[in-house]
């Protein structure tokens, strides 16, 4: 009887669950503002002369997710170009100043906790997925004629957020993700090292269920 008891509970529970799941076929699209934060130590180039540093940056973002099971979501983010300012400083302090803009689609697939009683119905949410950044507008302040090239990076990305529902179909999101973001830079054609930007990725959204 205790076994059957047991059983028919975990049943029940798994039935609630179910019953209150973001249900396979849903789509969501989230528009909000992500800050692309790199780590604090970007690496070095030109014979490991000059340190790098890159400086974070706000831009809109827009993502849109399908579910392909309850719960389940495949999610690709979209963002305006982002900018940075690039510093290259050697052991004397002097400094070259650069930039370049990138974009940083990134498909993920996520797990939603919907349908497990949270506090207040926050729906918490984790994703792995991929990265690839193209970067584009590159300029180095080095005299004329030098031309920096950042090439297109492929790397792992994790995501972690936070919904908040305000209506039945509608929601506030709190999220982060980490961008594995490495690229191998050159001056004039010839390599000069790695940057190594794997950011943080910090934002907020507006979530509509459909």
């Amino acid at each position: 009887m205790k076994l059957q008891s047991l059983v028919l509970a975990a049943a029940t529970a798994l039935t609630m669950t179910t019953a209150f799941a973001v249900p396979a076929g849903t789509w969501t699209v989230a528009a909000g503002a992500h800050m692309v934060d790199p780590k604090s130590d970007n690496g070095t180039v030109l014979n490991d002369a000059y340190s790098v540093d890159v400086d974070s940056d706000i831009r809109p973002t827009v993502s849109g997710e399908y579910f392909v099971a309850n719960n389940i979501g495949v999610e690709l983010l979209a963002a305006v170009p982002f900018h940075h300012d690039i510093t290259l400083t050697d052991a004397n302090d002097n400094e070259i100043e650069g930039k370049t803009q990138h974009l940083p689609p990134t498909l993920s697939v996520q797990y939603h906790f919907d349908g497990y009683n949270m506090p207040m119905n926050v729906k918490p949410f984790v994703g792995v997925g991929v990265n690839y950044t193209t970067f584009f507008k590159e300029r180095i302040y080095l005299g004329n004629g030098n031309d920096l090239e950042l090439d297109d990076s492929v790397g792992i990305a994790g995501h972690i957020g936070l919904d908040i529902p305000f209506a039945e179909t509608e929601s506030f999101r709190i999220d982060a993700r980490y961008m594995d973001i490495k690229t191998d830079a050159s001056l004039n054609g010839i390599d000069i090292g790695e940057v190594d930007i794997s950011p943080w990725v910090y934002g907020v959204a507006f979530v509509k269920q459909f």
